[in-house]
């Protein structure tokens, strides 16, 4: 029994340990970064909410990489298609995005963070994937979107409302 333990522990991974280290670490830091951002604005999807989405997503790429290195499958037997994986992460986060769009009595609340959360999805992709630099733009870009934006418009819709 032990030693059907410690052989399962033991099965070789693809990638080097520091290296999905710091793919995961990466995706909950770049989640992280959004999250605090919805955190800070008391919206029902915050901090923790972004890290999980990225982290999920970022592991689901990570299992999808290594169920691919398979080196005990026969290559003729095994179908292998990137785009599946994708697919999977965007339906998985847009399923609970849509949870956090609230319409009441004509008012829609929740799109941005919505928005936000897969975003952080298609950041975990990246950060599984190894493509850090693509998640760290695509983090930067949000903020811009999310900070910036906001501030810029805020004033003039203030102004409209008071014509």
């Amino acid at each position: 029994m032990l030693q059907a333990l410690a052989e399962e522990f033991s099965r070789p991974i693809t990638l080097p340990l520091p290296i999905v280290a710091l793919r995961l670490s990466m995706a909950v830091l770049l989640g992280g970064i959004i999250g605090w951002e919805r955190e800070i604005k008391a919206r029902a999807a915050g901090l923790r909410t972004h890290m999980l989405i990225s982290l999920a997503a970022a592991v689901f790429t990570l299992v999808a990489m290594e169920l691919v290195d398979f080196s005990h499958i026969n290559e003729d037997q095994q179908r292998t298609d990137p785009l599946r994986l994708i697919e999977a992460v965007t339906a998985g986060v847009a399923f609970l995005a849509a949870g956090s769009i609230v319409i009441n009595k004509g008012s829609v609340r929740g799109i941005t963070t919505g928005a936000s959360m897969w975003l952080c999805g298609a950041i975990g992709l990246c950060c599984g994937t190894g493509d850090l630099l693509l998640g760290i733009m695509a983090t930067g870009m949000a903020m811009v979107v999310l900070v910036l934006i906001r501030l810029l418009v805020t004033p003039v819709l203030r102004d409209a409302r008071d014509d």
